[in-house]
């Protein structure tokens, strides 16, 4: 065994010695210690182990937030597992997908329609409900004893880039989770007692990367199911959180839930956006909140790359790259460009992640030259501060959340009355952008925009749904591919990420 090891069950294991009497874990009526965690992770263990769970193998939870996805990564880590929370808005075809393609040991899940029709699906996982059968299962087992697990060892894994219209899922390790965490807990400036508050998707980097540093700092994680803004503020009233996943929209929600008063916020540390906000939270001076959470990041890099708050007052709009990366702007034959002009952004270190599952040829491309290619433009300015540029590929940011064009077309395409479709991202007041189709009937059918929306939503996540559509008698081409740029400028494109 290494002395240079640290896993997240190390982590864990550490917790209970150092923070006996610390709570790790609200959740409803559950609230553990870090020494009740541990335990539990142990039994989880040994049930997981029972049912033939190793080195390697995936288990899948697909549910809303809950302490138990947790529970399941630490147990997954001490086996050298690996979990998959699936995105549990996606539609049944979206989560077949997810099974075949991941083959998981094991299925932890919560009812719902999409599930209930996926059922089946990924060969011979054992499928557990989440709830008193869970509990149950877990129960009944002897813990399992601390095991040898590599460092490097993918643990967790997130489904993300689907470029080509199905998603892939990046594999993170142990080592690549504790260095990102290591870095966000110094741009943050998290301290002892800090509170998170998981109202965003445990699905989503995002909520991931800040739930991890939480426990890396031995803080206490707060879990609800999902974002609804009077439950959120109870929460952070009654749990005194420091930090919550949140975004625009989100905080919009939080200020007229509390627009009387009812709750109080001010334990909650965060960045300024309106009056009424700032009125009722903490404004937070850290680098991370004082330049806006900003930055440029994505899952393959554990969540952030560069921070706006290691480069604030610069030139570029993404900051400086994190202290634990190492980023060069590299043009098509791998050279690195001249500081003013655009590259790709590549990047190595110890956050980066071990590939995508079951992509090797995805994976040799991504990895070309020793570095991880993200797909995403930039530029390095004179201050050394960098630049996001947009992605190669084309991609809508809504909200919070990425929309391939290249999945939403496979999803209007799959209409029998829809013989093409291209999807361009058109600016939106209060998500940034918003998902335009552009749909080329069959000869003879006949369809309106809302049965073309209505398609899509049983075909993918709700979310990525057009909300306009616009039929068109061709979609131009360059190559085999729309013209998008002609489409934007033809039909209203725009505000797409970093422009």
């Amino acid at each position: 065994m290494s002395v240079h090891r640290l896993t997240l069950a190390d982590v864990l294991a550490e917790h209970r010695r150092g923070r006996p009497l610390g709570t790790a874990v609200v959740d409803g009526d559950v609230r553990l210690t870090w020494p009740e965690l541990d335990d539990r992770v142990a039994r989880l263990a040994g049930a997981l182990a029972a049912s033939g769970v190793g080195a390697g193998d995936r288990v899948l939870w697909l549910g809303q937030n809950s302490f138990r996805v947790l529970e399941l990564l630490l147990a997954a880590a001490r086996l050298g597992a690996v979990l998959c929370p699936a995105n549990w808005r996606q539609s049944a075809d979206e989560l077949a997908f997810v099974l075949d393609d991941l083959a998981p040991a094991v299925v932890v899940f919560e009812e719902s329609e999409a599930v209930g029709k996926a059922r089946g699906r990924g060969g011979d996982a054992r499928w557990i409900a989440s709830g008193e059968e869970y509990e149950t299962f877990a129960a009944g087992a002897a813990p399992l004893p601390e095991a040898e697990v590599p460092a490097d060892a993918p643990v967790l894994a997130l489904y993300t880039a689907a470029f080509d219209g199905r998603p892939n899922a990046a594999l993170l390790s142990h080592a690549a989770l504790v260095a990102h965490s290591a870095a966000l807990l110094h741009v943050r400036q998290m301290e002892d007692g800090f509170t998170f508050l998981a109202c965003g998707p445990l699905f989503h980097v995002g909520t991931v990367m800040f739930t991890l540093a939480t426990v890396q700092l031995g803080g206490t994680l707060v879990f609800t199911p999902a974002y609804e803004p009077v439950e959120v503020c109870r929460l952070i009233e009654a749990e005194r959180c420091t930090q919550a996943f949140l975004f625009g929209p989100m905080i919009d929600g939080l200020v007229a839930a509390n627009s009387e008063g009812a709750y109080d916020l001010s334990s909650l540390r965060f960045v300024a956006r309106s009056p009424a906000w700032d009125a009722m939270i903490t404004v937070d001076d850290s680098p991370w909140c004082a330049s806006g959470m900003g930055g440029y990041g994505q899952t393959e890099v554990g969540g952030m790359l560069t921070f706006l708050g290691l480069g604030m007052g610069g030139a570029g709009g993404a900051g400086r790259t994190s202290p634990l990366a190492h980023v060069r702007l590299l043009d098509p034959s791998g050279a690195e460009v001249a500081p003013g002009e655009v590259g790709e952004i590549c990047a190595r270190g110890p956050a980066i992640f071990s590939g995508y599952w079951n992509r090797p040829g995805l994976n040799a491309a991504k990895s070309a030259g020793g570095w991880h290619h993200t797909g995403d433009l930039g530029r390095r300015e004179p201050d050394g501060t960098l630049t996001f540029i947009g992605p190669r590929l084309r991609m809508i940011k809504s909200g919070n959340e990425n929309i391939y064009p290249a999945e939403v077309e496979r999803a209007l395409k799959s209409h029998p009355a829809i013989a093409d479709a291209a999807v361009i991202g058109v600016p939106d007041d209060r998500f940034g952008q918003s998902p335009k189709a552009l749909v080329v009937l069959a000869e003879g059918a006949d369809l309106t925009a809302d049965q073309v929306i209505d398609h899509v939503r049983t075909e993918i996540a709700s979310y990525k749904k057009p909300r306009d559509v616009e039929f068109v008698p061709a979609i131009l081409k360059r190559g085999h591919t729309p013209d998008y740029d002609t489409l934007d400028r033809t039909h209203g494109g725009g505000a797409y990420p970093g422009a």
